[in-house]
């Protein structure tokens, strides 16, 4: 990764939260102040994210979290600034990065208010603090395939054992189409039937990816299989390879996503209203891209990893009243829009989700191909 690119990651709240999770596994000392510091930023603290001391007549609870040294004294952002200032960059690994980009990935939401740590990275001061991270992050070896495009070799991922059947595949045109309309129909109705207040306690629709029914693919396992925003935990997945020679679309940056609502615009913000507004405190119209019609020019859309840290979970300006939203689009994802995809005639793999992440099962005979949707 060059590094004018690299350093626009910070510019994206799960770039900051990359760094800030390198951070803090470089030094236990942050670890503690972040840990202090996030918990009395988020929004949620003290209703789903409570604090608490270990002792004899404590018992943890599923959804607590626990303060390492209640005694210690209250951090501040600028005390944790001038530690980020000192921590010793050449420790960072390979290893370290893809479980910080992993953890960036599994905080990332769209349905409400970022929580402590985002807040508590996006401080000026603290943003400033960790450009030498992600310098240093950008020459590091091993994490080159963050800024690259599409690769010709990718993987589908269905999230089964390998002994349980595959989806029949479908017309992707007839998909998009009907996603559309379906769209149209959702916004039209929560024109009508929803609140126009952004406070309002409503949620629905966050989503901004191609619907379910298109092809999607990766191109690099295992590591794909640990960045899925919001997980539902399978315990299984199996893997296919797949190829396909089509026009692809590289959302490289913030502006490759805008360039795509301004050609492709599609209206939701009766629908994505009040959940994108906790996410950004944004109230006005929104867009995303009309995915039938982006399908008649280009058969792939392709999101880097850089593009992804860049530009993921905050409000994208199309215009003066238009914004948009990368939401739910994992890292380094590529959605195939027309039927240039397939997947190859060989070995599929199984993984199974152990203790430290998804680990390989023996190599399933190529009995035949496995058509897959997500």
């Amino acid at each position: 990764m060059d590094s004018p690119r690299e350093r626009s990651i910070l510019d994206g709240p799960r770039g900051r939260r990359l760094c800030l999770e390198l951070a803090m596994e470089l030094d236990p000392k942050i670890r503690t102040a972040v840990f202090q510091l996030g918990y009395d930023l988020d929004p949620e603290a003290g209703r789903s994210r409570v604090a608490f001391s270990f002792s004899s007549d404590d018992e943890a609870e599923d959804d607590a979290e626990s303060r390492p040294d209640e005694s210690a004294p209250d951090q501040t952002p600028e005390q944790l600034a001038v530690a980020l200032g000192h921590l010793e960059l050449a420790l960072l690994t390979e290893k370290m990065a893809h479980a910080a980009l992993a953890q960036s990935v599994d905080t990332a939401r769209y349905w409400q208010a970022p929580d402590g740590e985002d807040v508590l990275a996006a401080l000026p001061v603290i943003r400033a603090e960790l450009t030498p991270l992600a310098d240093h992050l950008a020459a590091l070896p091993g994490v080159e395939w963050w800024a690259r495009p599409r690769a010709a070799e990718q993987w589908a991922i269905d999230w089964r054992p390998v002994s349980e059947p595959a989806p029949a595949s479908s017309n992707p045109k007839n998909t998009l189409a009907s996603w559309a309309r379906a769209v149209r129909e959702e916004e039209t109705t929560a024109a009508i039937e929803r609140p126009v207040d952004p406070h309002a306690n409503w949620s629905g629709s966050w989503w901004s990816i191609p619907p379910r029914g298109i092809m999607q693919t990766v191109g690099q396992i295992p590591a794909a299989l640990d960045l899925v925003e919001d997980f539902p935990g399978f315990e299984h997945a199996t893997t296919t390879p797949a190829s396909g020679a089509g026009r692809t679309f590289e959302i490289r940056s913030a502006d490759d996503w805008i360039a795509l609502c301004r050609d492709f615009p599609l209206e939701v913000t009766a629908s994505r209203r009040h959940d994108w507004f906790r996410v950004t405190s944004r109230d006005g119209r929104w867009v995303v891209p009309d995915w039938s019609r982006v399908g008649d020019r280009w058969d792939a859309v392709h999101l880097t990893v850089v593009g992804y840290l860049s530009s993921a979970t905050r409000a994208l300006y199309v215009d003066d009243t238009t914004a948009t939203m990368i939401a739910g689009w994992d890292p380094d994802a590529t959605f195939w829009l027309t039927d240039v995809a397939r997947v190859w005639e060989g070995p599929l793999r199984a993984w199974h989700r152990g203790d430290n992440g998804f680990v390989p099962a023996p190599v399933v005979p190529p009995t035949h191909a496995r058509i897959v949707e997500t």
